[in-house]
């Protein structure tokens, strides 16, 4: 089973077609409604799952927080606007016509490669000097609330979002395989800052990076570096 290249080829020549104002909107619109899917996801799955919360009560919502966030909106934008140059120049190619085998293997590869990369971004974070600079301000939520996911300092998002450019430089991984990507990404990072389990505890031996296994993080800041899986944690000896 192959998707139609031609109908994928007209989308995207919408997009190439894009002036750089139109883009800026796009950006952003794209982004503010990701922001907003993934609070509304968080606070779904609070109103409806009924486990035990893995702490007594939530991060309380700030102002301070609420701007961060709006900020990592904004670098997120940058992120996708710099993306969209290196493709209009011809430094990232993507990929048009794949089976969805293909797809679900770029998908797989780019989870366990930026689940590598953001394991020594993350551990990097914490070394004394830069963490206080840049990751303490995320490590305030030891408790989480539905913009725990989007309080990090501007550095780190466009960090994350480097990496990720560097890996579509490096192999033409098809629009679609990225697309899913990115959507798994929002939504396991707004599942991975719920202040209670989602994953059934059976999960953890599938080296899941579920709920407990960030939240572990968040207490014990020393601990479990991964966000995707436990992979990285068990063969580095950082996994509790």
């Amino acid at each position: 089973m192959n998707f139609n290249q031609t109908e994928l080829s007209g989308y995207l020549q919408i997009f190439w077609q894009f002036s750089w104002p139109q883009w800026i909107i796009f950006s952003l619109i794209a982004n503010i409604f990701l922001y907003l899917f993934s609070i509304g996801l968080y606070i779904f799955i609070e109103k409806t799952c009924h486990k035990s919360q893995l702490q007594e009560k939530n991060h309380p919502v700030t102002r301070s927080d609420f701007y961060l966030s709006l900020l990592t909106i904004a670098c997120n934008s940058f992120v996708m606007l710099l993306g969209a140059f290196l493709w209009k120049t011809g430094w990232i190619v993507l990929g048009q016509n794949q089976s969805v085998i293909g797809i679900i293997a770029e998908v797989v590869a780019l989870l366990l490669l930026m689940d590598l990369l953001m394991y020594f971004f993350h551990c990097a974070a914490h070394l004394p000097f830069i963490y206080k600079v840049l990751h303490g301000k995320h490590h305030e939520h030891i408790s989480t609330n539905f913009l725990s996911l989007f309080v990090l300092h501007p550095f780190e998002t466009i960090g994350f979002g480097l990496m990720m450019l560097v890996l579509l430089l490096g192999y033409d991984f098809s629009v679609i395989s990225i697309s899913v990507y990115l959507l798994l990404n929002l939504i396991w990072g707004t599942i991975g800052h719920l202040n209670r389990e989602f994953f059934p505890a059976s999960f953890d031996q599938f080296f899941v990076g579920t709920t407990r296994f960030h939240n572990q993080h968040h207490l014990d800041e020393s601990k479990n570096f991964g966000f995707y899986t436990s992979i990285w944690d068990r063969v580095f000896g950082t996994y509790k």
